[in-house]
């Protein structure tokens, strides 16, 4: 299907017949494209050759490279794939299902990759060249793109696209997935109304973003939620009074740029009920963290780790890596404004579930520390499915804002 019965020089011949013809007509539509495209293809003595499935192919192969994403529509218009991975030209993978599987697509040139790149971040006001080789931008439907380029990327243009659903999965999707349990699901539903700082840690492809889309969900009507991201992709649908910051690359002068930083700083000043930061990764957290424990309660994040207490020690590395501040003082601001630590992990049949839940339970003798409130048991293996789920393991000590919610009743059910 790689050339969808045509050679790479044959489709970018096609491409450039249909493009001299377009040049008179800009505003032509979708069906006036694919009638255009049909009648350049029957121009070719090739088609004589083809099989009826593989002339439809080729029409909708060269109708996206205009108006899609070219060899990758197909696989962002199957929403069984969620991760489309790019490694060069002729070289892409896929996950689907949870299996990574290379796949028979690719593009005829790399310069032709390099077009749709500059297309791609064109669109989100971004920058991507051999002197900033590496950028994030989305796809409007809101996929997430990681962009590296050579001399950085050896092997030629590589891009990453992380795909989410059309609909974002509620929290009774998660449980019936086995993702969480009800009895989990119900603590964190109160949490959230009650208004504690949650942070959700897990390694790459654990579920993070889908989760936190999940438990924004019980944010309750009327409050006013600032999301800050690289990247736009959280799907707050229940937030009506809703601001979506993201962060602005410098331009080709090296001016501009408006880091995560800038973005938080600013949100303080924008009367904020709740502040959302999609994905903590450097300096900027210690500017969450002071968020957190100046009045902005019921905040939510997300950061790469191995485990709760893992994510503790990055954090605490990417405060220091942006103000030299001592170690303890940096600990004591993480035990006061991190209340739950919410840890997901990828497992070994491809799930992905909640781990472990954990209070932030203060500071003492030079570490914060830590208290498990839920960890996944696991209970052998069925058919390659890992059996299991979580079980209580202590009760959550500080309840006073849950008394103040009102919800403390609530609680103890």
């Amino acid at each position: 299907m790689e050339g969808a019965g045509l050679s790479p020089s044959e489709l970018a011949e096609l491409r450039e017949a249909v493009k001299s013809r377009l040049s008179w007509d800009a505003s032509i539509t979708d069906e006036e494209l694919r009638r255009l495209v049909e009648a350049e293809l029957f121009r070719t003595d090739r088609v004589r050759r083809m099989t009826a499935a593989e002339r439809a192919a080729a029409v909708s192969r060269l109708f996206h490279s205009f108006r899609g994403l070219d060899a990758l529509q197909p696989l962002l218009d199957d929403p069984a794939v969620t991760e489309i991975m790019i490694n060069g030209h002729r070289d892409i993978f896929v996950e689907k299902d949870g299996e990574l599987m290379a796949v028979d697509l690719g593009f005829e040139s790399r310069e032709r990759l390099e077009d749709l790149i500059q297309s791609i971040v064109g669109r989100v006001n971004r920058i991507v060249n051999e002197a900033s080789p590496i950028v994030d931008a989305r796809l409007p439907d809101g996929s997430r793109v990681h962009v590296v380029l050579p001399p950085v990327a050896l092997k030629g243009p590589t891009v990453t696209i992380r795909r989410f659903p059309r609909q974002p999965l509620d929290m009774n999707a998660l449980i019936a997935r086995r993702s969480i349990t009800a009895e989990a699901a119900e603590f964190l539903r109160l949490l959230v109304k009650a208004k504690y700082n949650l942070f959700i840690s897990g390694g790459t492809g654990s579920g993070k973003t889908t989760f936190l889309n999940a438990l924004s969900q019980w944010i309750p009507e009327g409050e006013r939620v600032i999301t800050i991201e690289d990247a736009a992709e959280l799907q707050l649908d229940g937030v009506s009074n809703l601001v979506s910051l993201e962060t602005r690359n410098a331009n080709t002068e090296g001016k501009g740029r408006i880091g995560m930083r800038d973005l938080i700083r600013a949100s303080l000043r924008m009367r904020p009920n709740r502040i959302i930061v999609g994905e903590v990764r450097g300096e900027e957290a210690l500017d969450m963290l002071q968020a957190m424990n100046t009045g902005h309660e019921g905040s939510l994040s997300t950061g790469h780790s191995n485990g709760a207490r893992d994510m503790i020690s990055r954090l605490e590395t990417m405060v220091l890596s942006g103000a030299d501040l001592p170690v303890p003082v940096v600990r004591q601001q993480m035990a006061a404004a991190l209340d739950v630590i919410v840890h997901l992990s990828r497992f070994r049949d491809r799930t992905r579930r909640v781990e472990e839940i954990c209070e932030v339970a203060g500071y003492r003798n030079g570490e914060v520390e830590l208290r498990t409130l839920f960890r996944f048991e696991e209970q052998g293996e069925q058919d390659g499915v890992v059996l299991g789920g979580l079980v209580r393991t202590a009760e959550l000590s500080d309840t006073s804002k849950l008394r103040f919610a009102g919800l403390l009743k609530e609680s103890a059910r």
